[in-house]
């Protein structure tokens, strides 16, 4: 039986910002009424960030708005939450983060069947020049489709 996978967040600026070395997917660890708030689609992972403290990783800054019925149960929609992941692999993040220019950004949150799971990935950051050339690949590309697109009409 295939488990369907529903995108409730994406960080489109992370793949702007950043080279993304390699992903990894990871449980959160969430309380009732922020995931009744994600599966209403009320989640942001901009400005957000992940940090390895003590042998356990936990996202900072991602934001899940307070449920609507959820009153005294709501909990701060800002506060860290941890990051459920096997210890050999926080780890090995945490050696790489160390490393100058290296750091953990998480790029989607989605459902996976019922569990609620964000994808981080190990990114270095990208120097302005950087952005410039993929700016200028992504309105070439996009001038070569329109091209084909009229020809072929």
């Amino acid at each position: 039986m295939k488990e369907s996978i529903k995108v409730i967040a994406a960080n489109k600026k992370a793949y702007h910002d950043y080279f993304i070395l390699e992903t990894y997917e990871a449980g959160i660890e969430l309380f009732g009424t922020e995931v009744k708030s994600i599966r209403m689609g009320r989640c942001s992972i901009k400005e957000a960030y992940v940090e390895i403290h003590e042998g356990e990783a936990f996202v900072d800054g991602m934001h899940i708005s307070p449920y609507e019925k959820g009153n005294l149960f709501n909990r701060d929609p800002l506060r860290k939450k941890r990051l459920l992941m096997h210890r050999v692999e926080i780890r090995k993040l945490g050696q790489k983060i160390k490393e100058k220019g290296f750091t953990l950004v998480p790029l989607k949150v989605y459902l996976k069947g019922s569990l609620v799971k964000v994808e981080i990935g190990l990114a270095k950051g990208k120097k302005l020049y950087d952005k410039r050339e993929d700016i200028s690949k992504k309105d070439m590309r996009r001038e070569a489709e329109r091209d084909f697109k009229i020809r072929n009409i």
